[in-house]
């Protein structure tokens, strides 16, 4: 049985942090129990506020609304049942859900892309991106294309894809 009074060093990793304890047995015990009474349930907090989507959860709410194939993504349905912001978010989440899944190369549509998607001429693809990089639903990237952000995500998740399909009936 060792002494009391002998180093013992304990190494912490949880999450992204770690955090070293050394000292006596008592010292490293009670550092420890300080770390997972102060530390741990304030980082459970922040977890809990943290916008996380859950990619298999969200592929299975789309299922009929989008599909891929050789070709890339593709809306599975009516344009004209949809908004063009509708429109234009679908097919975002599909570009991110594809690139998560790894059946697509970038998770992210050039104006050009969407433009062609949407059926709508620039100045309406322009505007409609516009209102949805303004409500924090996508935004640019370094490379000047579109990507639906983690914000968007939890929107889509939340309420637009029910409403969507509520709108269009099962899938």
């Amino acid at each position: 049985m060792k002494s009391r009074d002998e180093e013992i060093t304990v190494h912490v990793r949880y999450g992204g942090i770690e955090k070293t304890f050394s000292g006596n047995l008592e010292e490293v015990w009670f550092s420890l129990f300080r770390f997972f009474s102060e530390f741990i349930p304030s980082f459970e907090t922040a977890k809990r506020l943290m916008l996380n989507v859950d990619l298999q959860a969200l592929a299975k709410q789309c299922e009929g609304i989008f599909a891929f194939s050789n070709e890339g993504a593709s809306l599975l349905v009516p344009k004209e049942k949809l908004t063009d912001n509708e429109t234009l978010l679908l097919w975002l989440l599909a570009q991110h859900v594809g690139f998560q899944l790894g059946l697509l190369r970038s998770e992210s549509l050039s104006r050009n892309e969407l433009k062609f998607r949407l059926g709508k001429n620039a100045k309406i693809t322009s505007t409609r991106i516009g209102e949805l990089v303004k409500g924090r639903l996508a935004c640019k990237t370094a490379d000047e294309k579109y990507k639906i952000t983690s914000f968007g995500l939890a929107q889509m998740q939340k309420e637009i894809i029910s409403r969507v399909i509520a709108r269009i009936g099962s899938v």
